[in-house]
């Protein structure tokens, strides 16, 4: 939206459209941003507004980073010339122009119901990052829990060697200690699942034996 006023102007509150990401959602590890610079270097904004709205118009998208929930912004001019750092008088000047610091930010409602400001291609930036940061939380549990599972190997072939070359037996007692054990998986420990994958075995021969 060029005017800023039109993105304040009263809106019913089930015509807004309500952010997909709450204040659970964080970026906190993720100390960079995906900035589609040829997007940028081909916008309008870029080619109309004036080099201080431009400036601005980056900060305000760096600031919504960090704030909750990530990606959006106040839904208060005052409060946004604050985390500027320059005049309010000057800032409310700046977006009354049609390329102005806030250019194409809209407003939305969050899950929790609050009123805050949201801009479609910072969205996707949003939504990008938190995938790959799935994606990359998804291949380091993978890599964990193949660790962990290599160290239980060696440790129940102190046991029985033969128990510990079986998969299925493996995953079963992995499963059993990580619903159980929380901390580091001592003797008893592994001695308490080998005896319940034991019963486990038992259990299943005796169901299979009714048939």
């Amino acid at each position: 939206m060029g005017v800023v006023e039109r993105a304040f102007t009263v809106v019913d509150t089930e015509d807004l459209l309500e952010y997909p990401f709450d204040e659970n959602t964080r970026l906190d590890s993720h100390h960079f941003m995906a900035w589609e610079h040829g997007r940028w270097l081909n916008s309008s904004m870029r080619a109309k507004g004036t080099a201080e709205c431009r400036a601005l118009y980056f900060d305000l998208i760096c600031i919504s980073m960090e704030q909750t929930p990530v990606g959006t912004l106040p839904d208060d001019l005052d409060e946004l010339a604050f985390h500027l750092r320059i005049d309010s008088a000057h800032f409310k000047a700046l977006c009354r122009m049609d390329y102005g610091p806030l250019h194409k930010w809209q407003s939305c409602q969050t899950k929790g119901g609050a009123r805050r400001l949201y801009h479609p291609h910072v969205l996707l930036m949003v939504t990008d990052a938190i995938s790959r940061k799935h994606d990359n939380q998804a291949k380091n549990d993978a890599a964990n829990k193949a660790k962990r599972l290599q160290r239980l190997r060696t440790t129940l072939a102190s046991y029985n060697a033969a128990l510990a070359e079986e998969d299925g037996a493996v995953l079963w007692i992995e499963d059993w200690l990580s619903e159980r054990c929380s901390g580091y998986r001592t003797s008893v420990w592994i001695e308490q699942a080998l005896g319940a994958w034991s019963a486990h075995t038992m259990q299943l021969n005796r169901t299979r034996s009714a048939f």
